[in-house]
């Protein structure tokens, strides 16, 4: 039975103000995330609003009736934070004794892991204390419709995980946790206050070093920044993003566990799941499987370089005091100009969420981020760009054409022929190539000689052949490339890699569990 108490005509200005979903949970998009985090700070810290001002969980959790204590919560670190929001028996791991212990406590109480870390950037104390403030403030009628079906639920667990599931499965806990962990920084670095601070010391330092770039200071800001508010450096990156200061989406870059230098491109070029940077592993997957890539870097006309697929130009590709190739200061600054642009996707077999969430998260690779990131050469505007680039000003297409059409059918004529093309002895190249001076001799005067498709590739490096060339050498040597990983790796090095000395060649087989192409005689 009903009874009907009251009819009206319906007004779409008279819509709520802060609508809850069936479970409760409030609806936040994600354009309203800043105002719903000024609503926050309005209610419980209202300074932080008019003068950058770091927020303090102490104060915070009194002004809520709140408070915290720091608990290791589990062995093995998959939950960093919990909140109470009814008297109970709380556990506790307890690394003295390596059980779990129990205590009481009263609502309002918040545990905070000292070891765990939310995604091992995002994590600090700090922003694992207001996480668990944004759920009392937030989600506590959502709770207590719970406890109406579940009278044994007391807690909101969150996981060091992060992140939340495909958009098709979302739960409310999910949609809580994303609004908890959206809402956090955005608490502890307004929009406004945050704005300010960053260009208070991006002109200390422009002052500090007149002259330099942006993306050249960047880095120190990024840190200082972090530093005043409380956070995590990559909190503090991804804010800066948010703040309007692209620069940084290239600063505190690490791939395949090296640092990749600052690098910066036009604004609003990129989608945030977007790159120019990718691992050695996915360089060398993609110009194999790629069609599109693989065209491109079998023409000579790119080298991996810096964790980029880069214009082979000396504008673009020098060499450092030590000898090493590295991106030129002009490429770094201008890197949509010379360096092919790749998309980023998070594979679901390797990461416990979907990419939904991440499509917002491409910022974080940094030295200890755990996510495991695919990268998918893209076809785009951009990369066109760089590529009829690339065919304008890599002038070396006539001289390759010209060896090859001099070149002798025979592998060791053409082997010989191209010695002498690139200036090398046989001391030279035995030694560029940590192959025995006998064994050059043997493969340059007998035709029937048996060497290996390693020895060749060497020879390869060695001579800095460009691919088109190298692959016509193989081809009259009566070896041939494979479909194995191993080859595959071959073909990169002698696409993407063919500049580096052999030793650096042979570092990088060893990486992915290969043998050196050759040892030293």
């Amino acid at each position: 039975d009903f009874t009907i108490f009251h009819i009206e005509e319906y007004n779409v200005r008279n819509h709520q103000q802060a609508p809850l979903s069936d479970s409760l949970v409030p609806i936040i998009k994600k354009e309203q995330l800043e105002n719903v985090a000024r609503g926050f700070l309005e209610q419980y810290y209202p300074e932080a609003l008019y003068t950058p001002t770091p927020i303090d969980p102490l104060v915070l959790t009194q002004r809520m009736g709140i408070s915290f204590q720091l608990k290791h919560i589990t062995p093995d670190l998959s939950t960093f934070g919990q909140i109470f929001f009814a008297d109970c028996e709380a556990e506790y791991y307890d690394k003295k004794s390596g059980s779990s212990k129990a205590i009481p406590v009263t609502k309002g109480t918040i545990f905070v892991d000292p070891d765990a870390y939310f995604l091992r950037t995002l994590g600090s104390v700090n922003n694992t204390i207001i996480h668990e403030c944004v759920h009392w403030d937030k989600h506590r009628k959502a709770f207590e419709l719970e406890r109406l079906y579940n009278e044994n639920a007391t807690q909101i667990k969150c996981l060091v995980v992060g992140g939340v599931k495909d958009a098709k499965v979302w739960t409310p806990t999910d949609w809580m946790e994303w609004q908890a962990n959206a809402l956090t920084p955005r608490i502890q670095m307004p929009f406004t206050q945050a704005k300010v601070k960053a260009a208070e010391l991006i002109g200390e330092y422009m002052r500090r070093y007149p002259g330099s770039a942006l993306i050249d200071i960047m880095e120190p800001v990024i840190d200082e920044l972090a530093l005043f508010f409380g956070v995590s450096r990559m909190a503090a990156k991804i804010r800066m993003v948010d703040l309007g200061y692209e620069e940084a989406i290239g600063t505190f870059t690490y791939i395949d566990g090296r640092y990749v230098k600052p690098h910066t491109f036009k604004k609003g070029e990129l989608e945030r799941n977007q790159t120019f940077s990718i691992s050695e592993r996915d360089a060398i997957v993609e110009s194999f499987m790629n069609p599109a890539l693989r065209e491109k870097v079998q023409s000579g006309r790119y080298l991996f370089v810096d964790s980029h697929i880069c214009m082979n130009h000396p504008k673009y590709i020098a060499a450092d005091d030590a000898g090493n190739l590295c991106l030129t200061q002009y490429a770094r600054h201008h890197i949509d100009e010379c360096c092919l642009l790749f998309t980023l996707s998070i594979p679901k077999s390797a990461n416990k969420y979907g990419q939904q969430f991440y499509r917002e998260c491409v910022l974080y690779r940094d030295a200890t981020s755990d996510i495991v990131f695919e990268a998918c050469f893209s076809d785009s505007k951009i990369s066109n760009d760089v590529d009829a680039r690339s065919k304008a000003i890599c002038d070396y297409t006539k001289e390759v054409a010209e060896v090859l059409q001099k070149m002798p059918g025979g592998f060791s004529g053409a082997l010989t022929s191209l010695m002498t093309w690139k200036g090398k002895t046989v001391e030279a190249l035995a030694s560029d190539s940590c192959l025995a001076p006998k064994t050059i001799q043997r493969m340059r005067n007998d035709e029937a000689y048996e060497t290996t498709i390693e020895s060749i590739v060497a020879i390869c490096v060695a001579l800095q052949l460009p691919p088109m060339i190298s692959h016509a050498l193989i081809s009259r040597s009566g070896c041939s490339l494979g479909m194995s990983e191993k080859h595959v790796a071959y073909q990169f090095i002698l696409t993407s890699f063919y500049t580096r000395p052999i030793y650096e060649c042979n570092e990088m087989l060893h990486r992915f569990g290969f043998e050196a192409l050759t040892k030293e005689p």
